[in-house]
């Protein structure tokens, strides 16, 4: 799986390098359709679902603006100075996959949406951090709840996290909250072999969403901004992993000559 998800690190990259005001969200879709097929990797969200009532997901990657919180369909649509882009995908190589997010702010955004963006990431990290001394999911994820609610924001609850190995989505769900929906049945044991994808929506208003008219792209029910990170995270008996983090000193070689300046790196 670490192949899928240094593929899917290195998109990203790929796509922030020319993430700016003034580039279409086609035009970053783009930048994850020809690293997938410079490796040989099968993108996970193209044609994904579809049924009677609804198309299937028309492109490789979710690109969410704004009030967006995920499943934007990349088109025509421009990138503009102070706004967030929300960026999801995902890949299989081998029979294996991996899937990331990060959401990025473009030029400079108020301080409160600043503090929304740190208090998401902040809460991805903390929930892989609890991974080494947690026993039950149940409890990472009261703590997740906790966080985001004591920075003055919501958590969405319409969507979760999930298990992730041969297919895209597979038992555990992995919700980034705890109520008495979820019953005892549906907590998980934190245990090596156990791989997931970690990945808190939290708007800076209600909690609630909506589906737009595409069938796709899920907004927040007060217009007011979202944001979303996201690693596809295993658990081993040394602590967890981050499949879709950046590549390690001996993963290097082999990789675009643009990605050996670190510091052009984007890491979350």
């Amino acid at each position: 799986m670490r192949k899928a998800g240094l593929v899917v690190w290195q998109a990203h990259q790929a796509a922030a390098r020319i993430l700016k005001p003034g580039v279409t969200t086609a035009e970053l879709n783009a930048a994850y359709r020809d690293t997938f097929a410079e490796y040989s990797a099968t993108p996970l969200f193209l044609n994904y679902g579809g049924s009677d009532e609804s198309p299937p997901f028309p492109a490789e990657t979710c690109i969410s603006i704004n009030e967006e919180v995920v499943h934007g369909i990349p088109g025509p649509r421009k990138i503009r100075e102070g706004e967030i882009v929300s960026l999801d995908t995902g890949c299989k190589i081998d029979g294996w996959c991996g899937d990331a997010a990060v959401t990025h702010a473009v030029g400079e955004v108020p301080k409160n949406v600043q503090k929304l963006l740190k208090v998401t990431l902040d809460n991805l990290n903390l929930a892989i951090d609890l991974l080494s001394t947690e026993s039950h999911w149940s409890r990472i994820a009261r703590q997740m709840q906790a966080h985001v609610q004591d920075n003055g924001f919501s958590v969405v609850e319409d969507l979760t996290g999930h298990g992730i190995g041969q297919n895209l989505h597979e038992p555990p769900q992995v919700p980034n909250y705890w109520n008495d929906d979820f019953s005892k049945t549906e907590d998980f044991e934190i245990r090596p072999g156990t791989v997931i994808a970690i990945e808190p929506m939290v708007n800076m208003g209600v909690k609630d969403v909506e589906i737009c008219e595409d069938d796709w792209t899920m907004v927040t029910a007060d217009d007011l901004p979202s944001a979303h990170f996201e690693h596809t995270v295993a658990i081993t008996k040394d602590g967890p992993v981050r499949l879709t983090g950046p590549p390690k000193d001996d993963e290097i070689e082999g990789l675009p000559d643009w990605l050996h300046d670190r510091d052009g790196w984007v890491v979350w």
